[in-house]
C-alpha cells in the first residue's frame, strides 16, 4: 500500500490487546485491525463482545507467519527485566519477554510503525538498563525509536495516568525526527464521568468509616490535578480521598486499601469508589462498551488499559509522518 494514508486503510495488530484499548482509539473507517492476541480468557471474552472476534491466545504460541502483514504493530507490554548472558548484546537478550515477542514479529513482517505503551517506571527500571536494551534492540530490528513520558490528565483525561509511549518507524521511511502531540489542557473532572445520584449501582462503593477525616474547606472550582481532601485509616495509598472537582488517581489493576482500584472520592455527601462503568468512561472507552459481568474483573481490565484519547492523539500524529511513504502491508 502507498500513498495518502488518509485516503487508504492502515492496518494493524492488538498485541496483549486486554479489551482492545488501541483498537479503540485507532478504530475508524480507514484503519483496519487484522489480528489481536491476549493470554486472559476474560480479556478476550470482553474484546469480542465489543469487536466480534476472538483473539488469538499466548503470542508465544503462535508462528509468525500465521500473523497478517501490516502497517502498524500496536502493543502495551509488561515491564520485564532482561535476562542478559554475558555481554551478547543482540536479539536474544530480550529471549524469556514479551518484547522478544514484539521483536520476532517486526524482524518477520517490518511494519512501517511499532507503536508501543509501558508504566512510567519502565524509563528507571533495572537503573535505566531497561529502557537502553529495549532502545538498542528496537534499533538492531531496524527501528528509529522516539519515546515520551505522557500524562493522559493533560490530553482530555480526568484522571492522573502517566504512561511512557514509543513510536518507532522502520528506518527506510527516513522518519529520523517525530514530536508527540502537545498537551491540550482541556477542562475536564471526575465529575464530568459520573453516574447520576441514585443510581442504585452506586450502593455496594459506599464506604462508611468512622476514622473518615476530611479537610474543613472543601474545593468549590475545578482544577485538573488530583485534589486530595481526606483519608481514613493511616492515610496510606488506597486510603485517600479525593474531591471530583479534580481528576482521578491512576486506575490500578491490583493494588490494596479500602479504595482500591479508583480511589476514593466525596460524592453527593458520601464516600464511594467509582463504578466500573465511571472507570470506563475515565479511560475513554464509547458508550455502550460491554463491561464483564464480575467488577472486579472490569476493575483489572481498564486499569491494564490503555487512556483511549491519548492514544488517539499520539496516532494523529503519526499518520502525517507516514502520509505518501510506502507501507509494509499490501
Amino acid at each position: 500500500m502507498s500513498g495518502d494514508l488518509e485516503m487508504e486503510k492502515v492496518s494493524f495488530i492488538d498485541l496483549f490487546c486486554g479489551v482492545g484499548g488501541f483498537r479503540c482509539a485507532l478504530n475508524s473507517s480507514v484503519n483496519q485491525c487484522v489480528f489481536s492476541s491476549d493470554i486472559d480468557p476474560d480479556a478476550r471474552e470482553i474484546y469480542f463482545q465489543n469487536w466480534g472476534e476472538h483473539p488469538v491466545g499466548d503470542i508465544l504460541e503462535v508462528e509468525v507467519g500465521d500473523i497478517p502483514a501490516h502497517d502498524v504493530l500496536c502493543g502495551g507490554f509488561p515491564c520485564q527485566p532482561f535476562s542478559i548472558s554475558g555481554n551478547q548484546g543482540g536479539f536474544e537478550d530480550a529471549r524469556g519477554t514479551l518484547l522478544h515477542e514484539i521483536l520476532r514479529i517486526a524482524r518477520h513482517h517490518q511494519p512501517s510503525v511499532l507503536f508501543l505503551e509501558n508504566v512510567k517506571n519502565f524509563l528507571s527500571h533495572g537503573g535505566g538498563a531497561t529502557l537502553a536494551k529495549t532502545i538498542e534492540l528496537l534499533n538492531r530490528a531496524g527501528y528509529h525509536v522516539h519515546y515520551s513520558l505522557l500524562n493522559a490528565s493533560r490530553y482530555g483525561v480526568a484522571q492522573k495516568r502517566e504512561r511512557v509511549y514509543f513510536v518507532c518507524f522502520r528506518k527506510d521511511l527516513g522518519v529520523s525526527d517525530f514530536s508527540f502531540p502537545e498537551p491540550s489542557d482541556e477542562d475536564v473532572a471526575v465529575e464530568d464521568i459520573l453516574l447520576p445520584k441514585g443510581d442504585p449501582r452506586l450502593d455496594d462503593l459506599i464506604i462508611k468509616r468512622a476514622d473518615l477525616r476530611l479537610k474543613e474547606k472543601l474545593p468549590v472550582q475545578r482544577e485538573s490535578r488530583t485534589l486530595r481532601i481526606g483519608t481514613v485509616g493511616k492515610g496510606g495509598q488506597g486510603e485517600r480521598v479525593y474531591s471530583p472537582k479534580g481528576h482521578a488517581i491512576t486506575l490500578s489493576a491490583f493494588g490494596g486499601g479500602i479504595g482500591a482500584k479508583t480511589g476514593m472520592y466525596l460524592i453527593d455527601g458520601q464516600i464511594r469508589r467509582l463504578h466500573p462503568e465511571e472507570c470506563r468512561r475515565l479511560m475513554g472507552f464509547p458508550d455502550g462498551f460491554k463491561l464483564h459481568d464480575r467488577p472486579n474483573v472490569s476493575y483489572k481490565q481498564f486499569g491494564n488499559s490503555v487512556a483511549v484519547p491519548v492514544v488517539q492523539k499520539i496516532f494523529q500524529s503519526i499518520l502525517p509522518v507516514l502520509s505518501g511513504r510506502t507501507l509494509q502491508a499490501a
